[in-house]
């Protein structure tokens, strides 16, 4: 008895020592944020019209739009939106209906996905003369 009594110690033993010699750390590979994105867009929005531009964005993250310029001296007032395009429209989600140049919307991503930035007139725009304008967006890539 003695001998099967040594015999299921060693045994024991021998478990515990495997286990404990076991590597349970678990090794991790740390995410390197990409830089973000700028891109500029620019065009001529004509009176009752609007113009719209799509991004699409690979990861979650902060959205920056800027309304650059607009028009020749940058007051000209115009309705400034960024939102989802949906695959044949853009679903506003954030708007500044009353936007002059320099105008700031921020949102955040959650996710991958395309998103829109769109001008439009307000009923400030001559029918004779479309304004020109550079918007500039900042998001993930």
């Amino acid at each position: 008895m003695v001998r099967a009594l040594n015999g299921r110690i060693f045994a024991i033993l021998l478990v515990a020592c495997m286990a404990a010699g076991c590597d349970d750390d678990i090794t991790t590979t740390p995410i390197t944020p990409t830089a973000p994105i700028t891109e500029t867009f620019s065009g001529r929005v004509a009176q009752s019209g609007s113009s719209m531009h799509n991004f699409s964005t690979s990861t979650s993250g902060a959205i920056v739009a800027t309304l650059k310029e607009i028009g020749t001296d940058n007051t000209l007032v115009v309705s400034f939106a960024l939102g989802t395009w949906t695959g044949s429209a853009c679903s506003l989600v954030l708007e500044n209906p009353a936007a002059t140049g320099g105008a700031i919307l921020t949102g955040t991503m959650t996710g991958a996905g395309t998103l829109c930035v769109r001008v439009g007139d307000q009923g400030n725009i001559p029918a004779s003369q479309p304004a020109s304008y550079t918007i500039e967006v900042t998001h993930p890539s």
